[in-house]
């Protein structure tokens, strides 16, 4: 019985190995595809809820090729890698694709994801800092989105890098708010821009009573803040209905359009060309 026991314990758990083996695989996957530039932004539009046919603006989503060529979406690689060098990189990769897209785009407007980390991170904020030495006008048409786990680690950080950086143009996203549940304190505590409400509480929205007036109340208060509000996770036209009745400005999600790697200013260009 010792013995059996004894081998269990060497052994381990198998599910435990089998999570491990696979976050290894997807670290050593991140960090070939950034060695070999395997990195591109997919954009999905943000809309406006009064007239869905207009784009108030795009989020920019980083994305990473394997080894066999296909497009590998962040959810299935970013929380493995959040925390270590690739992900530092990822982010910087991330900036400098949005800002090369913004310069080549006069009349676009782009989000770009970044992490609490980037703040202190030495390439990360030399490239945004170069930017707005440089472009001040590329620099009015983005925004930073910060998801609210990532703001909350480091809050007076966060609110001195947004102090400074608001009074050069760039704007500043909450992302996945509410993901927590956390306090409506951070109105308060934080000046953002735009307010992203966590999915959790708009999908299926049309048919669930309780988060209409949870998200209701959210935008209510979002609007006597003076912060723009996006609803995520928009999936049907009756949710999109419910949710500009609520009060939200923006509606992003598969109703609207799915992230893609061709968004229509490339199309318009390639048609351009080939003319």
């Amino acid at each position: 019985m010792g013995r059996r026991n004894k081998g269990q314990n060497t052994r381990g758990n198998p599910l435990d190995y089998a999570v491990k083996t696979r976050d290894v695989a997807t670290v050593d996957m991140v960090k070939e595809a950034i060695t070999h530039k395997e990195v591109m932004l997919a954009f999905q539009p943000i809309v406006k809820a009064s007239d869905p046919n207009v784009p108030a603006f795009y989020e920019g989503l980083i994305r990473v090729l394997d080894e066999t060529g296909r497009v590998i979406p962040a959810k299935d690689f970013m929380a493995v890698v959040a925390d270590t060098e690739a992900g530092r990189q990822l982010d910087c990769l991330a900036l400098e694709l949005g800002l090369k897209t913004l310069a080549s785009n006069p009349k676009l407007r782009l989000s770009i994801n970044m992490s609490a980390r980037s703040i202190g991170y030495r390439r990360w904020m030399r490239t945004l800092e170069g930017a707005v030495k440089r472009q001040p006008e590329v620099a009015e048409r983005l925004i930073l989105e910060i998801s609210e786990p990532s703001a909350m680690q480091v809050p007076e950080l966060v609110m001195d890098f947004m102090d400074e950086l608001q009074a050069k143009g760039i704007a500043f996203a909450l992302d996945d708010y509410a993901s927590d549940l956390t306090s409506f304190r951070y109105f308060k505590e934080f000046f953002f821009d735009i307010l992203k409400v966590d999915g959790q509480f708009t999908k299926n929205i049309n048919g669930d009573r309780e988060n209409q007036v949870l998200a209701g109340a959210m935008a209510s208060i979002a609007r006597q803040f003076d912060i723009f509000t996006v609803a995520t996770r928009v999936e049907s036209v009756e949710d999109a209905n419910t949710l500009a009745r609520l009060g939200f400005d923006c509606l992003q999600g598969f109703a609207f359009g799915a992230p893609t790697v061709n968004p229509p200013w490339a199309k318009n260009k390639s048609s351009k060309k080939a003319a």
